[in-house]
């Protein structure tokens, strides 16, 4: 598995200034309104969208440089951001492998490169090997980058770039993507709105190595909703597919998405991305602030699986759920908190927490003592 390992970012919206921070298996942060957590996240989104084939139309669909930069093109003309990666066992032994980007501002509203670069550090090299793709392009070279000596580099590179996968199950409404009808076959993997979760629990079910994934998902429901009894698949069901599911005890009766509550379908979606095969699984999960909706019970359960899920995966999550913070373990935890109009990100320190975890405080109760920080006002 390939996870983040490391993040500076400088310039990008409400991020100032994050210097070599360190990701781990399990980031849980929290923090106040307006701190800066779903720009966290949202970072990684972006740099999906900079290596991607629309880079420019991108930038203009989320507001052009003067929304991208912190406070705008006269105070940060430019943004960078260098990632890097775990290591990875090669031929010549483990490799880690970073992308370092420089866009800056243009006079026509742009974002350009002002730096593109690659790297790779080989076994027993202390510092990375660097490959320039030049200067001045508004489209990502590392994506046709295939016949200079930086080739194999940018193809390994672009690969790690596309390890995470952000969800967002917070659209429960009457016109939300899950409940809409869609096509059986699209099944590959579940989509980031669980737009396609009925046919993804059907490949589950009728594949038998996944069948044991399957049935875990359908008990973990029962536990939050005792009334759940399966989901109801068709064998005449054609080309497409919509949820569909039955009371327990009653399998003779379907009912559609629109009956389950919003925080039940929520509940539905989680599980089924967090208890899925972990081979299916991306290696990096964003998930912002999953608790919404959800009954106490329910959060308990979420917070399990998401430590799960960790295991095997790296998990970046935000929250402002209380409950959920008390599940976790204090170097897991990172407080977001706005300092001087820009957001710092701390990862707290178990030591230092010692003598009030010793009297038996959880980190929630802390949380909202506002002795941890990331609270309003903080």
């Amino acid at each position: 598995m390939t996870h983040i390992q490391k993040l500076t970012v400088k310039g990008y919206k409400s991020i100032a200034a994050l210097v070599d921070f360190e990701l781990r298996p399990l980031n849980v942060l929290i923090g106040a309104n307006g701190a800066g957590k779903s720009n966290f996240i949202g970072l990684f989104r972006f740099l999906a969208s900079v290596v991607g084939d629309n880079f420019a139309v991108d930038v203009q669909k989320r507001g052009g440089p003067e929304t991208l930069l912190h406070y705008g093109s006269k105070v940060t003309p430019q943004m960078s951001i260098d990632i890097r990666f775990s290591g990875t066992e090669g031929v010549t032994g483990v490799y880690e492998n970073g992308y370092r980007i420089t866009l800056a501002a243009t006079q026509d509203n742009r974002l350009i490169f002002a730096r593109e670069e690659p790297t790779v550090r080989g076994a027993g090299y202390a510092s990375p090997k660097v490959y320039s793709l030049g200067a001045g392009h508004d489209t990502a070279r590392i994506r046709s980058d295939k016949d200079s000596p930086s080739a194999t580099v940018s193809r390994y590179v672009l690969d790690k770039l596309q390890i995470w996968r952000q969800y967002h199950f917070h659209d429960t409404g009457d016109t939300a993507a899950v409940k809409r009808i869609h096509a059986v076959n699209d099944n590959l993997r579940l989509k980031p709105d669980a737009a396609n979760l009925a046919a993804y629990l059907r490949k589950l079910k009728t594949t038998p190595i996944f069948e044991s994934s399957y049935d875990r998902i359908v008990e973990t429901i029962r536990r939050v909703a005792p009334f759940f009894g399966d989901f109801l698949f068709r064998d005449d069901a054609g080309e497409f597919i919509e949820l569909e599911w039955t009371e327990r005890g009653r399998p003779d009766t379907p009912w559609k998405a629109h009956v389950l509550s919003d925080g039940t379908l929520r509940f539905i979606c989680l599980t089924t991305l967090l208890l899925q095969p972990k081979s299916l699984l991306p290696d990096t999960l964003l998930i912002d602030e999953p608790e919404l909706g959800l009954h106490p019970f329910a959060i308990n359960l979420l917070a399990d699986m998401l430590q799960e899920a960790a295991e095997s995966k790296q998990v970046i999550v935000s929250t402002q759920s209380v409950e959920l913070l008390n599940a976790f373990q204090p170097e897991d935890v990172v407080v977001v908190q706005r300092e001087e109009d820009a957001s710092v990100f701390k990862r707290l320190d178990k030591a230092a927490l010692s003598d009030w975890l010793a009297d038996d405080y959880s980190l929630g109760e802390l949380w909202k003592r506002n002795i941890l920080g990331g609270r309003p006002g903080s």
